[in-house]
């Protein structure tokens, strides 16, 4: 991050470091070669000089939305991906080999639970904990463990892992410390103060913040020596060992695997990423303004947020987040009501399966998402059948006390 502001900072991002004809963004480069005078440049590139040669391992916009997130995010380096669990399955994949293991968070995407699964097929043993307890993680470590992985605020019971303990069990391991700071975003929470190697982000979500893109990005903060680890392929042991994680990940994932993030959802995102912070706080508020007059409804029997006082991690986001507890919550509604027939009296509620955008949305987490999870999986992570899922948005506040008051009278 420069000396200005976060916001300030990423704002002129583009035009800082030099942009055609005096424009503010990067424009979207969409060829997919980039053709050389000399041969030799060419070579250069492949070789190892910075460059373009295919667009499947990067473009001149991708490589300015990388910019952006590496400068959010306190970074050494980014490297963007089609979607977040592109993003994911590079990290996994490509840094852990047949009979490594993973710690994990047990409260996790239902999508990040299938990939690891995944993996458990290809002969890596995962073993999943509540995270929110360092010492359930420090028990887990074996002498095969390489990688410890946890999410910021879980999706949806919203647990907050024990992130600056785990960093600090990792440094003393020498463990591959991973961050899913999609929840959260870079404006409330830095991996890099955790002691996180890597840091990955769902563009899709906050940081993209409008709905209209998909992507994944993967931050190395520079704080891992990757000579400690032993799954880095030799051709990528060049140049300080800090680097060779992310090279790996960038060659692997990108050059063999294609999970490349595309010219218009990166320019797409990149735009979003100016406004991340003003919306972050106006959702966050929000959040914190129906979570209070929900709890006190009689209509609602539970709601996990961690603004509420109540929430077992409470004092821990605070510390952690800015102040505030994010835009994610949780309701359970009170018995004989139906959640289904409540989510459709909603009106200003989108329902809908996504999280991070604009616009409020909300569905039954259960029957959805987690419904391939099964019922024993569901009930480990907190997922109640009558859990309803909100992604709090940017509308005005009275708008949606107002949508769920109507709502749950009528229900």
């Amino acid at each position: 991050m420069s000396k200005h502001g976060f916001t300030t900072t990423i704002l002129h991002g583009d035009r800082r470091q030099g942009v055609e004809h005096g424009a503010v963004h990067k424009p979207m480069h969409p060829s997919s070669e980039y053709a050389y005078k000399d041969a030799r440049e060419l070579t250069a590139v492949f070789q190892g000089k910075s460059g373009f040669s295919y667009a499947r391992q990067g473009t001149p916009t991708t490589m300015a939305l990388e910019a952006k997130i590496t400068a959010m995010e306190s970074g050494a380096g980014t490297v963007s991906f089609a979607t977040g669990m592109a993003a994911l399955a590079a990290i996994f994949t490509t840094l852990l080999r047949r009979g490594d293991h993973l710690v994990s968070s047990q409260y996790i995407f239902g999508n990040t639970n299938s990939l690891l699964g995944t993996l458990q097929e290809l002969g890596v043993e995962v073993t999943m904990v509540d995270a929110t307890d360092v010492a359930q993680v420090e028990a887990a470590i074996r002498p095969n463990t390489r990688m410890v992985f946890v999410e910021t605020i879980a999706n949806p019971g919203t647990q907050i892992a024990d992130l600056m303990g785990i960093g600090a069990l990792c440094g003393r391991a020498g463990l591959v410390y991973v961050i899913d700071n999609t929840l959260t975003s870079p404006w409330l929470f830095k991996g890099r103060d955790a002691g996180a190697a890597l840091v990955m982000n769902s563009l899709s979500k906050y940081i993209g913040g409008h709905g209209h893109a998909l992507g994944g990005s993967v931050t190395d903060t520079g704080l891992f020596d990757w000579k400690g680890h032993p799954n880095i392929f030799e051709s990528y042991q060049n140049g300080p060992s800090t680097t060779w994680g992310l090279t790996q990940i960038k060659k692997k994932g990108l050059r063999d695997m294609g999970g490349t993030l595309a010219a218009e959802p990166a320019h797409r995102i990149a735009v979003g990423a100016e406004t991340l912070a003003l919306r972050m706080d106006r959702a966050c508020a929000n959040a914190l303004a129906l979570s209070r007059y929900l709890v006190e409804h009689p209509g609602v029997a539970r709601v996990h947020y961690p603004g509420l006082p109540s929430h077992p991690q409470h004092v821990r986001a605070g510390e952690l987040f800015r102040g505030r507890h994010g835009a994610l919550m949780g309701i359970e509604l009170a018995e004989g009501i139906d959640c289904f027939d409540f989510l459709n009296r909603l009106s200003v509620v989108a329902l809908a399966t996504h999280l991070g955008d604009t616009r409020t949305l909300a569905l039954p987490a259960a029957h959805t998402i987690y419904y391939e999870m099964g019922a024993q999986r569901r009930a480990q992570m907190g997922i109640a059948d009558s859990l309803i899922r909100v992604s709090i948005g940017i509308e005005d506040e009275a708008d949606l006390i107002d949508d769920f008051d109507r709502a749950l009278r009528g229900a």
